[in-house]
């Protein structure tokens, strides 16, 4: 089947890197200005036909069907009492005294039992849950997968009726050429940017391309530019209309994924050409219309992306891998790429530090001018068996668009916080029980969790995130934090709490906050008796400090164990509404009865009040 699409001109992007360290403050920076390999617009997405790409060739696929008693690193150890009364200190031991909040929507999203336009979702674990709302529109991505709802407002009469999908994530780069179209994989986040009203996917790719003679040779302090061919002669093209995606018909609709596939290919050498990571940037409010298409080139694996929108650029942290203490820390220019521009990328790498979270901006009320985005990580480091910490560690991300060279990350500033140990150890390990079976689940209890929020509230500025920690009734606690912004863009610990109301598992949370200041989580829950579900609890602006006044909301509640891997989610997400800058969206993962995988729930929830 031939097909064509449309594009713009060529063009070539600078993509520029700065490489920093942990331990001392950025003074003087070098710089590699790289090109990135090519950019177009769309055709409409609702014409483009889903990607014919295996979700096999996803590249964070091949961690998947691992037996009970096999993890990446040496098994860790279920939730322990810390004994630590500073840490103590700062639970919450019983569940709010409001009423829970009500659900003004819940709807089963991908995974298992799905069925849409395009076909079923051959969910794979993690999950890798990802949600952004519009005007009119629900977005999610799992794993490999994408899928479009409807939101009941102007334009539908309903929420949650599948538009598009489910469809392999590169279907947004179908006619793009190169390693973008080529390859489709998982970890791909999705945002909607409130600032300009679009949509924002983020893809990487986790395996090599080929080798190419314009590939980075590796990601070094230099004071030279290296700069190559665009990736595609001739490219992008004339626009032509694409043929309206047919229905998947080889994929049952209950399919149940996880594991790997019987009788696949010999593996072939593995290529030795750089990673990628990609873009598509909507050129409208609606996400079934045209997009703007970026890939950038990257030398280190570009893991666990967790996308940020700020002003000046959308910033995507990533990691080199799990058996390295490397982060990198990426923006691209937001601006230009809203105009379908040729647009930079620029990278710091920082060693010795723990997985990054640049700050996320809700609502439309702007920083100060000029503020750098600031980026959070916690304290601690899992490779190294150091599994506490008293501190969140922040920097201050200035980006410099004219000049590369002047773009600072300065820090770390330690916020001194109550002592924490990571939930069960961290990432990858057998944590939360469930009955039934001897597998126990991930919780990720290393790393803060997307999104780390950003709201201007008009008087003050604030800024919320969470991460997973033991509890002292040996469970799992959501400790979260909420911290202030100094004149000189300090932030500084307005109040905290570890949620850690009995002696259950509470894990993978993510927190939003509305234009009043109200802060909603999501998390999930379980632990013998019950099998993991999601909840959600929620706080008044005015209430007590380091309290989560309402009581949980029930979003999902599980069916069955997953007993096919370790693997939980990775990530889940909130998204706020910008229809009225108040309702707050929440995914997350559960199993229904007799599923041998996942189903996703996505609910939304209203703070009373607030208007």
């Amino acid at each position: 089947m031939n097909v064509r699409t449309a594009r713009l001109p060529s063009l070539l992007l600078l993509t520029a890197l700065v490489v920093a360290c942990r331990n001392a403050p950025h003074s003087a920076n070098q710089v590699v200005v790289r090109r990135a390999v090519t950019n177009d617009v769309s055709v409409p997405l609702a014409t483009i036909a889903p990607s014919a790409t295996d979700d096999l060739d996803c590249g964070d696929c091949p961690r998947r069907g691992m037996a009970p008693s096999q993890t990446p690193q040496d098994g860790g150890r279920p939730a322990f009492a810390p004994r630590n009364p500073a840490g103590s200190a700062v639970e919450q031991r019983s569940p709010g005294k409001r009423a829970p909040l009500q659900l003004v929507a819940s709807f089963d999203g991908l995974g298992a039992g799905f069925d849409g336009p395009q076909g079923p979702s051959n969910a794979r674990n993690p999950s890798d849950n990802s949600l952004a709302v519009g005007p009119d529109h629900i977005v999610q991505t799992v794993n490999s997968r994408l899928a479009i709802f409807t939101k009941k407002g102007r334009r539908f009469d309903t929420t949650g009726r599948v538009l598009y999908g489910s469809v392999p994530t590169n279907t947004l780069f179908a006619g793009f050429t190169g390693t973008c179209e080529a390859r489709n994989n998982g970890d791909a986040v999705v945002r909607y940017d409130q600032l300009a009203n679009r949509w924002l996917v983020v893809m990487p790719i986790f395996r090599r391309a080929p080798a190419r003679p314009d590939q980075p040779r590796g990601w070094h302090a230099s004071d030279s530019a290296f700069v190559a061919p665009v990736g595609v002669s001739g490219q992008p093209g004339p626009r032509a209309a694409l043929f309206v995606p047919p229905r998947d018909t080889a994929t049952p609709v209950a399919a149940r994924g996880g594991g790997g596939r019987a009788g696949q290919p010999a593996a072939r050498p593995p290529d030795q050409g750089p990673y990628s990571m990609c873009y598509a940037v909507s050129t409208g409010p609606d996400p079934l219309g045209t997009w703007y298409r970026y890939e950038f080139l990257r030398p280190l694996f570009p893991d666990y992306p967790r996308p940020a929108v700020w002003p000046d650029g959308y910033y995507v942290p990533t990691s080199t891998g799990d058996d390295v203490i490397q982060k990198h820390a990426c923006v691209v220019d937001r601006v230009r790429m809203l105009r379908g521009e040729p647009a930079t990328e620029q990278c710091v790498i920082i060693d010795d530090v723990n997985f990054l979270n640049n700050a996320d901006l809700d609502g439309t009320r702007l920083p100060p001018a000029g503020a750098p985005n600031p980026m959070l990580a916690t304290g601690g480091t899992q490779l190294r068996g150091d599994l506490d910490d008293d501190g969140i560690f922040a920097w201050q991300f200035h980006v410099d668009w004219k000049d590369p060279a002047k773009t600072r990350v300065t820090g770390p500033v330690k916020i001194n916080v109550a002592p924490y140990h990571y939930l069960c150890g961290g990432q990858l390990t057998n944590c939360v029980p469930q009955p039934g079976t001897d597998r126990r689940l991930d919780a990720q209890g290393d790393k803060l969790m997307a999104r780390v929020v950003y709201r201007n509230l008009g008087g003050r500025e604030a800024i919320v995130a969470v991460h997973s920690v033991n509890s002292e009734a040996a469970g799992g606690g959501v400790r979260w934090y909420e911290f202030g912004v100094a004149r000189d863009r300090s932030l500084v610990l307005r109040q905290q709490s570890t949620y850690a109301p009995d002696s259950f598992y509470r894990w993978m949370a993510s927190p939003a906050m509305d234009r009043q200041g109200n802060i909603v989580i999501g998390y999930s829950f379980g632990g013998t008796p019950h099998v993991a579900g999601q909840r959600i609890a929620a706080r008044l602006a005015t209430d007590s400090a380091g309290m989560l006044t309402f009581r949980e909301t029930i979003l999902a509640e599980g069916e069955a164990a997953q007993t096919n891997t370790l693997r939980w989610e990775d990530y889940t997400q909130t998204a706020v509404d910008p229809s009225d800058d108040c309702t707050i969206w929440y995914v997350g993962d559960y199993l229904r009865a007799g599923a041998q995988n996942y189903s996703t729930r996505i609910g939304a929830v209203l703070v009373p009040g607030c208007r």
